[in-house]
């Protein structure tokens, strides 16, 4: 397994009013970052807030092209990202434990943070289609040109680390920081990864492995 210094290559924040950053998502031009009471989205490129919506958003965050998908507690929550209407919900497999999201190939994929566990779920029943199992508290969970990327928080040691999505075997880590928390993972569909900061109010950008460094 190869172990790598993760590259941030930008911070944002912490932004006025936000106590925790938790789960990320990118619908192509915005990152969207979950808060605990609303979802902020963010200007990538001048580190701007251009919206936010008054939506329960205590852990991870997804987008599937059109609709934002939202872990509130019990239940993953389908959203118009346009008008912060919830247009449905099914319930999170961990019942409260999960952290991560990401959509891929029509699923959801849902980290349940203690019981290391990464789900894949039926984004219209909830069913639990499948369960990979993580040697560490998993957090953000994301997708990005068939590689699965998944972060890790736990005893003050984040890293992000590229898994088989069959066999949930370790293919690399990249080690973030001490100090430096990862709470929330979402690719850009290129070169960069948006994390989540945890309780430091921030969004950090990492570089991903094999791609040229862009600020």
């Amino acid at each position: 397994m190869k172990h790598a210094p993760a590259e941030i290559l930008r911070e944002y924040g912490p932004f006025p009013g936000v106590d925790g950053v938790h789960g990320v998502s990118f619908d192509g031009n915005l990152v969207w970052f979950a808060t605990g009471e609303r979802l902020n989205a963010l200007d990538p490129e001048t580190g701007e807030t251009m919206r936010l919506l008054d939506v329960t958003a205590d852990a991870g965050t997804a987008f599937d092209g059109t609709y934002l998908y939202q872990i509130a507690e019990t239940v993953i929550r389908k959203i118009d990202r346009e008008t912060g209407d919830v247009i449905g919900s099914i319930p999170a497999p961990g019942n409260g434990g999960d952290s991560g999201l990401a959509w891929a190939e029509g699923s959801l994929w849902v980290g349940q943070h203690r019981d290391r566990k990464i789900h894949q779920v039926d984004p219209e029943t909830g069913e639990v289609l499948r369960t990979l199992q993580s040697e560490r508290f998993v957090t953000g969970v994301t997708w990005i040109e068939g590689e699965f990327w998944h972060g890790t928080w736990q005893d003050d040691q984040s890293d992000l680390r590229r898994i088989d999505p069959q066999t949930g075997e370790v293919l690399a880590i990249l080690d973030m920081p001490p100090g430096t928390g990862v709470s929330g993972l979402e690719s850009d569909g290129r070169g960069r990864f948006f994390c989540g900061g945890g309780n430091s109010g921030t969004v950090r950008v990492v570089r991903r492995p094999g791609t040229p460094p862009r600020s």
